[in-house]
């Protein structure tokens, strides 16, 4: 089975890039971010004559600053993805639209949530903006969302398979974040806020489906090639905002709470998605495409596992907490 080469995926999917676009406009609803901000809440710091942040500020539980920190920072890395998508995809036809469309349609969600924080005083501001410097200073790259113990693994395959990885990695991380957001948005116990973070999800399920549709016309135009680049994908996935500040942390607040987790992982993200591309039913693999879908398959076996090793954790984990929870107040 023939290999293409970048250059020959990007125009022979052109035409699927056109369809997308303008699929996308037709549906996309155009917001505001002003309009999911409680203005009447805000006030004066203390450069203006009021007070600066303190911890009584703000109705946010921990777990929900948590998320909503991990995911504003994963929001503010935009000139890194932007710079990314745009090497793969180049600025040209309807390739070029996209990227800009999506990059515009992608900035309001940073604009809206950090507003929305800093007027409720949701977290510490001036901790916010540190770890922002930080995290944009280090930028993203697909080395980083692989994991550092993938990155070879990855470059083995970059050069002949870069746009397909892009389109693949985003296919998740989209949908991921679409979760995310969703349930950070219940977490946070505030209408406004949960208002505000299902319209960010709204877009990013839209932003998945262009580039789920993306991956699903290359796997119909290089199924071999589109199968390796999805099975990387899959077996070395990482939020991409794995290099933030307090990353660990957040993660493990919001995985033992329902923000973001394995189970949530596995059957809201990569099953769905490998199913609408009908991968373990289709016939039109090669032989290296075939050695591909077993590793593939072997490697969805052991998430399995690991996600119902880590229930029972979590799960032994929370008993524990609510045990000296109902201990702490009988002694009260």
């Amino acid at each position: 089975m023939k290999k293409l080469s970048q250059l020959e995926l990007l125009q022979e999917l052109s035409p699927a890039a056109e369809e997308e676009v303008n699929r996308h406009l037709k549906v996309a609803r155009d917001w505001n971010p002003h309009d999911y901000v409680p203005w009447d809440e805000g006030k004066n710091y203390a450069p203006l004559g009021g007070d600066d942040y303190n911890e009584e500020h703000g109705e946010l539980s921990e777990v929900a600053k948590a998320a909503m920190i991990t995911n504003l920072l994963t929001e503010d890395n935009l000139p890194s993805y932007h710079r990314v998508i745009a090497e793969n995809f180049s600025m040209d036809s309807a390739w070029g639209h996209w990227v800009g469309r999506w990059t515009a349609e992608e900035d309001r969600h940073g604009i809206v949530m950090r507003d929305y924080l800093v007027v409720t005083r949701g977290v510490d501001p001036v901790a916010l903006e540190e770890a922002r410097m930080i995290h944009m200073t280090n930028g993203y790259s697909p080395e980083l969302a692989a994991g550092p113990d993938r990155i070879a693994e990855m470059q083995e395959h970059a050069e002949e398979l870069g746009l397909l990885h892009s389109v693949a990695y985003v296919t998740f991380q989209e949908l991921a974040t679409k979760v995310s957001h969703r349930n950070t948005g219940r977490a946070c116990n505030d209408p406004i806020a949960n208002k505000m973070l299902q319209r960010i999800a709204a877009d990013e399920n839209l932003h998945m489906t262009f580039y789920r549709n993306i991956t699903g016309a290359a796997m119909d135009l290089a199924p071999d090639q589109t199968l390796r680049a999805v099975t990387d994908i899959v077996t070395n996935f990482q939020m991409p905002g794995a290099g933030m500040p307090n990353f660990r942390r957040h993660g493990v607040l919001m995985a033992k709470h329902g923000i973001y987790d394995l189970r949530q992982h596995k059957d809201e993200v990569v099953m769905p998605v490998l199913k609408k591309w009908d991968v373990f039913g289709r016939d039109d693999f090669g032989p290296e495409g075939e050695k591909t879908r077993e590793e593939l398959a072997d490697f969805l076996e052991q998430l399995e596992k690991d996600v119902v090793r880590f229930e029972e954790m979590r799960d032994r984990s929370l008993a524990r907490e609510a045990a000296k929870a109902e201990k702490a107040a009988k002694a009260s």
